[in-house]
């Protein structure tokens, strides 16, 4: 039986470098996928090339023309692709107000298009296949906007509506494409994070504009005193590589800290989705 081709964006660090390695312990063919493999993340490409199974290939998420060549030409070397785990992605805090509009676009451009043109690129082996699975990865605050990271919420919200709805689409065909809503965890996202651009914005909002650095402060305090294992996010991944198609869940909230909220929320709308899917025909897409 040939190997599962797990194809994984952002494994620069975080969640993606995990996966990457703990995908390629498990003895699957793993492509890691990073910008500039050659300069600011050539040490980390050179670690991840020296583990078994793993082939670091350089991709950027915002550019259609590379997304489009790097998938075809892991299809014509591998003649599949099993998993994609689409991980790329940034964080960014602050006041919503000084995000001018092209920090809006630069954020949009990774974490939801970049997303998009992955699955369109793969999507096509895939129901070819009729297999296939897509894990993006998302967050609680897909689910809830919290103040103060409004611009990266929306992210999430928009990667979440696209899942949902492609889920149903494709399923039919085989393929699962699915959620993890990580919690937070203390990955080098946050040393990454980004603020609007528009200064004078915060000049405007006296004391409030301090509350983003407090947010900061209590959230390393409570990874100090809680110590969030980032390994759970690639593991909950693997568990679901594992699983039969058609039996992965939509959402899985991986948080032990705060996600009971998000699970909540998750089992409410499920069932009243499943009632909307019903009363407009679509109950066989529910499986």
């Amino acid at each position: 039986m040939k190997k599962k081709v797990v194809l994984i964006t952002g494994t620069n660090s975080g969640f993606g470098y995990l996966t990457a390695k703990s995908s390629a312990l498990k003895g699957y063919t793993v492509y890691a996928t990073m910008r500039d493999i050659s300069g600011r993340n050539a040490a980390k490409a050179a670690e991840l090339a020296a583990v078994e199974n793993i082939n670091v290939v350089e991709l950027d998420v915002t550019d259609g023309d590379n997304v489009t060549k790097t998938v075809a030409e892991i299809i014509a070397k591998e003649g599949q692709i099993d998993v994609l785990v689409n991980n790329a992605g940034y964080f960014g805090g602050g006041i919503a107000e000084a995000y001018t509009t092209d920090d809006v676009e630069k954020m949009f451009d990774v974490n939801v298009k970049g997303t998009w043109r992955m699955l369109k690129a793969c999507l096509p082996q895939m129901r070819k296949q009729g297999e296939g699975l897509v894990v993006n990865i998302s967050s609680g605050l897909g689910r809830f906007s919290a103040p103060f990271m409004t611009v990266y919420n929306s992210t999430k919200f928009a990667v979440e509506g696209l899942t949902e709805g492609i889920h149903y689409e494709v399923r039919p065909f085989g393929v699962d494409v699915v959620l993890i809503q990580p919690g937070a965890f203390p990955t080098e996202i946050f040393g990454k994070s980004t603020y609007g651009s528009d200064a004078a914005v915060y000049n405007e909002y006296g004391d409030l504009a301090k509350v983003p650095e407090q947010i900061g402060a209590g959230m390393g305090q409570m990874f100090e005193a809680m110590k969030p294992n980032p390994q759970m996010v690639p593991d909950a991944i693997l568990h679901l590589i594992e699983l039969p198609k058609g039996q992965r869940p939509l959402r899985t909230v991986v948080d032990g800290m705060t996600g009971e909220f998000v699970e909540r929320a998750n089992a409410n709308v499920k069932v009243d989705y499943a009632n909307f899917l019903t009363a407009f025909g679509m109950k066989d897409l529910l499986g």
